[in-house]
């Protein structure tokens, strides 16, 4: 069966370049092409996609939408993939996207968008329940932890390193704990170190188990990510 697509784009000519781009492809099925947020739930929520193609701002704000449906969907239609289109290269935006777990989340540039190959394997990653970050967001994060044989992960303990797969996959502290077989306050423990190993115990402005999240899967290549063709 074809993936069934909903497209969120408010520029019509983005939105119909982007719905004959995919159009093409015997896998991919659009089922819906929409240009703001409500219409966008309301196609979602009806039609039952399994994946959303979403620019990250639209009408009503023109701020985050993409952003906040994922959030949204992740509690009422979990398995729904959603791929965020976003001209900002900013790590904060895919950050957030990823604030509960990377599983069928996919952030691209949309300057990737005019290469039909980059876009259905974001669409077939989160529709599969995988996830695909932009090479540039990855650079941006985890260039030097990642590629520097000091990465900071090769201190992690192996009990370290479990957590912090735990929190890969979007775990609570309590559902880590029970995995593990650890207390909670073990986990906390864990937790608390693996930051302080990664340099991330007084981050602020982003967040911590994100940050992390994504370090530990740039360098397991869990996480796909695009080729960085610049």
């Amino acid at each position: 069966m074809p993936i069934r697509v909903v497209l969120g784009e408010d520029s019509l000519l983005v939105r119909e370049g982007v719905k004959q781009l995919l159009d093409v492809d015997p896998e991919i099925d659009v089922i819906a092409a929409v240009g703001d947020l409500d219409s966008l739930r309301t196609v979602c929520r009806h039609e039952r996609p399994n994946v959303v193609v979403t620019d990250i701002r639209m009408p009503p704000s023109n701020t985050d939408e993409g952003i906040r449906l994922a959030g949204e969907l992740r509690d009422v239609q979990p398995e729904v993939g959603v791929v965020v289109l976003s001209q900002y290269a900013d790590p904060i935006y895919a950050l957030a996207l990823l604030d509960r777990g990377s599983a069928r989340r996919a952030y691209l540039l949309k300057e990737r968008v005019h290469n039909r190959a980059e876009l259905t394997a974001a669409i077939q990653a989160v529709a599969t329940g995988g996830s695909l970050v932009d090479s540039k967001i990855v650079d941006a994060l985890v260039a030097v932890r990642s590629q520097a044989a000091s990465s900071p992960l090769n201190e992690l303990t192996t009990r370290e390193r479990e957590v912090l797969a735990e929190i890969a996959r979007g775990k609570s502290n309590m559902a880590i704990a029970e995995s593990l077989f650890l207390t909670k306050r073990a986990v906390e423990k864990h937790i608390n170190a693996i930051f302080l190993k990664l340099g991330l115990a007084n981050a602020e402005d982003v967040s911590k188990r994100v940050a992390a999240t994504l370090m530990l899967l740039a360098e397991s290549g869990s996480v796909t990510h695009t080729a960085d063709r610049h």
